[in-house]
């Protein structure tokens, strides 16, 4: 679906259901007894559940389908919160099938709220976007300014990645919807997402915004003290306290330490008594930070060792928290050249990372099950729908035959004969269209399952390839060198470079797109590396034309296999008094949405290469893999090629050129 037909789908949604408006649907008790127990949520989960469970129950025992689908929602957005992702998805489901059963505005609107944020949950921007525009736009109608508000808000954390007009548009809205609600814990939710908004244009702003800005925050902080017993979402406090204590870090120097130590203590207490594990995660990594910045190592230490402390006290254990603390830790260690610490805590920030890595990967995983289920669960809804409204239409027609029946028995027999005739057209119609649904939905789960693993495998194959062993086993094999011959200083240097080159190989596999900037880093890791394994034999350059951003976004880890193979085909086999030279080139070509790139070595030449190879077994399996990748991208974008050449027939000199047109995002 395109993203107009997205923006055009809310709006002919909204103008349907226009209709509804003079007939505003209150709260029922139903509702406010749901609304009462999740607002527990925060102080008492246990019995937030149970109250929500007994409207429900109350509802079901009414046959108010309406108020199920909301009391549905509500407990969908409770296990949200719980990060049950199964008993979310279960309950969101019900509530889009109850709100479809009744037709009720109200209940559509609250079943595409929580069908919004599942789509959300499972890293579904777009249709995130789509149900949750739905759900805005009855609340709208329905004259709800508090969810109104809350909506608007979510929506523009949304599009802060897509589109900044969207973003600004919507975090305004929310911020109108709740002044005019009075709504304390609305008015922060609103302004929190009009502050993003505003923080997100600071890169490209100056002094005046960047005051503004933190004005801003500041007086958003003033009104939540004020009304803090009216705010449910403690979380959305932390956030304002974080978000102002790092306007002041990153703005002008010298910066405002007292404001920022200050608002850090606070979001700290936040996160400690409430349990909110992000919000004290990020304020004692932001109070480290600027102790590492001030040199005063020992505070900075003792920080990073107490949100580990406090972390091993909680039932649960956050991978991502505990590596982040010793990925610090190291660091802190690297500074202080406490190799003996350095080599401690990057074993337990291995450890850490590694489980953090397997968690997400499982999380990949199961929200893509979860997105297949929940669009095959809609395909199945719709389907029902259909059919029931078919058979209504065929009920209806049933009782006029029946009447017809009554006006003259003359006719009777024939118009049996017709009904019975039609009835079976009917019938096999529908079993038709049941056979065909079912094979649709059995092709999408094949087709959804064989990409998915198809994916999984060249991405698998992907990082595998990218480390030679040869080169890891030499090139720690002159590190012990430096080491051993007193060097120490430049082998701490290259084991840093080693270190983050495998980094950013293993986060950069796992990625569809990353920047041109960090392409560059990591090429220039792994190329310096090389230059250290092989002496220095050979001296590279890169460069790139005027009209090129580095934040430009294009697939990771395409060039590295041709580099790879420059250097190990093309320069290493040249003699020792010749100086090998690796020359890149990037060239924008924005017409058609592609960057040209382009590797050159003045080796001994791909002819030579090739001869040499003849008795030589090994094959580039990074190279292939590539070549499938860039055919996967030519799918996308026909201007996506590779070209290699022998350099001597174009440039009279000898070695390689490699030509690679890349698509970008």
């Amino acid at each position: 679906m395109t993203s107009h037909s997205v923006l055009i789908r809310p709006l002919i949604i909204v103008l349907l259901l226009s209709s509804f408006h003079g007939l505003a649907q209150k709260p029922t008790s139903i509702e406010h007894m749901a609304e009462q127990g999740y607002a527990k949520r925060f102080i008492d989960s246990t019995n937030s559940l149970k109250e929500q469970q007994q409207a429900l129950n109350i509802a079901k025992q009414r046959g108010n389908t309406a108020d199920e689908a909301i009391c549905y929602a509500y407990l969908a957005l409770s296990y949200r919160r719980l990060l049950n992702l199964k008993a979310f998805k279960q309950y969101t489901d019900l509530s889009y099938e109850k709100a479809q059963e009744s037709q009720n505005p109200r209940a559509m609107a609250y079943a595409n709220w929580s069908m919004g944020l599942l789509r959300s949950y499972i890293d579904d921007k777009s249709g995130a976007i789509t149900y949750l525009i739905k759900a805005y736009g009855v609340f709208g109608q329905l004259g709800e300014k508090e969810n109104s508000a809350k909506l608007g808000a979510d929506i523009s954390y949304l599009f802060s990645s897509k589109s900044e007009t969207k973003a600004k548009k919507y975090a305004e809205e929310a911020l109108k919807y709740a002044e005019e609600s009075q709504d304390a814990e609305s008015i922060l939710h609103a302004r929190l997402a009009v502050g993003s908004y505003l923080s997100d244009q600071l890169p490209n702003q100056g002094i005046t915004q960047w005051q503004e800005a933190v004005e801003f925050f500041q007086q958003t902080i003033a009104l939540a003290e004020e009304a803090k017993e009216k705010i449910i979402s403690k979380s959305n406090l932390g956030i304002a306290y974080i978000n102002l204590a790092a306007l002041y870090m990153n703005g002008p120097q010298p910066m405002d330490e007292q404001g920022f130590l200050s608002n850090l203590e606070k979001a700290t207490t936040i996160g400690r008594t409430y349990g909110l594990r992000n919000i004290y995660r990020s304020s004692l990594g932001l109070r480290g930070q600027y102790f590492v910045k001030k040199e005063h190592y020992r505070i900075a230490e003792g920080l990073f060792m107490e949100g580990i402390a406090y972390q091993h006290t909680l039932p649960y254990k956050d991978n991502e928290l505990l590596a982040a603390f010793y990925g610090s830790l190291k660091n802190l260690a690297a500074l202080e050249h406490d190799f003996s610490a350095y080599y401690e805590y990057d074993q337990l920030f291995n450890t850490y990372n590694q489980l953090k890595y397997d968690e997400n990967t499982q999380k990949i995983l199961q929200n893509a099950d979860a997105r297949f289920e929940s669009e095959k669960s809609l395909f199945r809804i719709d389907q029902l729908e259909k059919e029931n409204t078919l058979q209504k239409k065929i009920n209806l027609l049933g009782y006029g035959l029946s009447a017809v029946l009554f006006i003259g028995l003359i006719f009777m027999y024939r118009s049996y004969y017709y009904r019975q005739k039609y009835f079976q057209n009917r019938e096999d119609i529908l079993q038709q269209q049941k056979t065909n649904s079912e094979l649709k939905v059995q092709l999408m789960e094949k087709e959804t399952l064989e990409n998915l693993t198809e994916k999984i495998a060249l991405e698998r194959r992907l990082l595998q390839a990218q480390m030679d062993p040869h080169f890891m086993f030499n090139l720690l094999g002159n590190i012990q060198s430096m080491i051993l011959q007193g060097d120490r200083l430049t082998a701490i240097t290259y084991l840093g470079k080693f270190a983050k080159l495998t980094r950013q190989v293993l986060e950069q596999s796992r990625m569809e797109y990353i920047s041109l900037e960090d392409e560059i880093h990591t090429l220039k890791n792994y190329i310096e590396l090389q230059q250290l394994r092989l002496n220095n034999r050979f001296d590279y350059q890169i460069e790139m034309g005027e009209d090129i951003d580095i934040a430009i976004h294009i697939p990771p880890l395409l060039i590295q296999p041709f580099v790879e193979n420059a250097i190990e085909h093309g320069l290493k086999p040249l003699a020792d008094t010749r100086k090998g030279i690796l020359s890149i080139h990037f060239l924008l070509d924005a017409t058609n949405a592609i960057v040209i790139c382009r590797i050159q070595d003045n080796g001994i030449g791909l002819n030579e290469s090739k001869r040499r190879k003849t008795a030589n077994t090994h094959h580039s399996l990074s190279t292939k893999i590539t070549d499938e990748r860039l055919a996967l991208l030519l799918e996308n974008n026909p201007y996506t090629r590779l070209d290699i050449a022998d350099a001597k027939p174009l440039t009279g000199e000898s070695g390689c050129i490699v030509t690679i047109t890349i698509p970008l995002k």
